[in-house]
């Protein structure tokens, strides 16, 4: 969707609301060059795009349809009503996207440069036609998506002089590289699966745990990672210190406890960092819901001085847990890294659970970024380690030159390509069966995230504090949508 280019600023002082603790958690096939959605059609003040569970896998442009006639001024009393207020203001979001395996970038890097450049101008470019991803997630060596595991270490040195990250340079950097040409302001959060496996108890990439005597070298091994991307023109965000760490069962894995993780930062990496003059956040746990103590534990170490928040995926535990760690510590942010859709998954089904849980849940519970796990795969949900998962669905399915986009491309597309980096959650009611969060972006536009859970159609009110209009919002069944009230097109 092409930008409304203000030159005047949003009059919104971005304060967190002092009562926030009560008012803003759970309150509130086809084949050859890709198809990208329809393009934006600029109505009046007010966009309504809708993807639906009828819209099935491979279809083309089925997803992210803009609604006709289904908005008209006026008020009824017989209808909810979603206030939006744009006075309390919550978290600063980072953006929407997707983990970008290194089987994705060999899907990727493997098709034709045509089709390889329209592909990521689709995903990654704000213009009409595109959904503008802005946030991705990258493995530090090998996940479990990739042909096979590794590390730039793989033979034991203290002093790391065999660094490289060559593996890399075959697919996941050229690709990165496209990205950023694209989005150069794109933030990209970096993880690991396992640390080299001499740094580890059974010498291993499946299990076991980091050494307490390779502390120091593997806070080294961070620090040198950060430096190449750099020089190969690719600045990292963030990181995270493991994925998963108390799931050592996957390949690569690794079992991290929470004082261990505690220890590794505050006496190791926390300072490297500072000592090599390294802005990148660290971010802890990247784990499930069900286990608010670990990062809670980690919160109230010495760590906490060198920490930006707390990751999370949801299989298992509620997502509400988010606001639990968040008042722990509420100058720390929260951030959602990770959730698969399994490849016998119903569309359906993994569309309106993704999107109530993930793209509402999630920040409603002050998550700053909402990630599905990964971006693409190719038909046999290949690759993987050997070990990995069998099961993961790419939000594209890429086999040569030929493209499907599945659920995971509509559930990002819907926020990413309306909600840019930058802009804040804002304040809106729940509605029952009309889930909903809103938000307010830098160029004064309020884009709500609302999905429609009956079998029947729903029609509310939509009112805006500090404007005197309403208007009557129609959203089909069982379908998800993206509302776009444009604040610069009102007089």
């Amino acid at each position: 969707m092409k930008e409304n280019k203000m030159n005047t600023l949003f009059g919104v002082v971005f304060l967190l609301c002092s009562s926030w603790m009560n008012n803003g958690c759970t309150d509130e096939k086809n084949n050859g060059t890709p198809v990208p959605p329809p393009p934006v059609v600029e109505v009046d003040h007010i966009e309504l795009y809708v993807t639906s569970t009828e819209d099935v896998r491979g279809q083309k442009n089925q997803g992210l349809r803009l609604q006709e006639d289904m908005v008209a001024s006026g008020y009824d009393d017989s209808f909810q009503t979603l206030r939006i207020d744009q006075n309390q203001v919550y978290q600063e979001m980072d953006g929407f996207g997707y983990t970008l395996t290194g089987g994705s970038a060999l899907h990727i890097n493997n098709m034709s440069a045509a089709n390889k450049s329209a592909l990521l101008e689709e995903l990654f470019g704000r213009e009409d036609g595109q959904i503008g991803v802005n946030y991705l997630r990258v493995s530090i060596g090998a996940s479990d998506l990739d042909v096979a595991p590794f590390s730039y270490s793989d033979v034991e040195d203290e002093t790391l002089s065999n660094f490289t990250i060559a593996k890399d340079q075959e697919n996941l950097i050229p690709v990165l590289k496209e990205i950023v040409a694209i989005n150069p302001s794109i933030k990209i959060l970096a993880t690991p699966w396992s640390p080299p496996t001499w740094m580890k108890s059974n010498n291993e990439y499946k299990g076991g745990s980091l050494l307490a005597s390779h502390y120091a070298v593997y806070a080294d091994y961070f620090v040198k990672y950060l430096e190449a991307y750099k020089t190969e023109g690719i600045t990292i965000d963030a990181i995270t210190i493991q994925n998963e760490p108390l799931h050592p069962g996957n390949v690569p894995s690794l079992l991290m406890e929470s004082d261990e993780m505690a220890n590794f930062i505050a006496s190791h990496l926390g300072p490297k960092f500072q000592e090599a003059g390294l802005e990148t956040k660290i971010i802890t746990y990247d784990h499930n819901a069900d286990r608010p103590d670990y990062p809670i534990n980690i919160i109230n170490s010495e760590a906490n001085q060198y920490i930006s928040g707390s990751a999370f995926h949801l299989y298992g535990g509620d997502i509400s847990a988010l606001s639990s760690v968040k008042t722990a510590d509420p100058s720390k942010g929260i951030y959602f890294t990770e959730q698969w859709v399994g490849g016998n998954e119903d569309f359906g089904g993994a569309l309106m659970w993704h999107f109530e849980n993930m793209f509402i849940g999630a920040p409603r519970n002050w998550s700053k970024t909402v990630l599905e796990w990964n971006l693409a795969a190719n038909s046999s949900l290949e690759p993987h380690t050997d070990g990995g998962c069998t099961e993961c669905l790419g939000a594209l399915t890429i086999d040569g030159n030929s493209v499907d986009r599945n659920v995971a491309y509509y559930t990002v597309g819907h926020a990413s390509k309306f909600i840019p980096t930058g802009s804040f959650r804002i304040k809106s009611n729940n509605m029952g069966d009309l889930p909903n969060v809103a938000f307010v972006t830098p160029n004064n536009k309020y884009v709500v995230l609302l999905m429609n859970n009956s079998d029947a159609q729903k029609k509310f009110n939509l009112k805006i504090t500090g404007t005197e209009e309403t208007y009557i919002i129609s959203i089909p069944a069982q379908s998800v949508g993206t509302m776009v009230y444009d604040g610069n097109k009102k007089a």
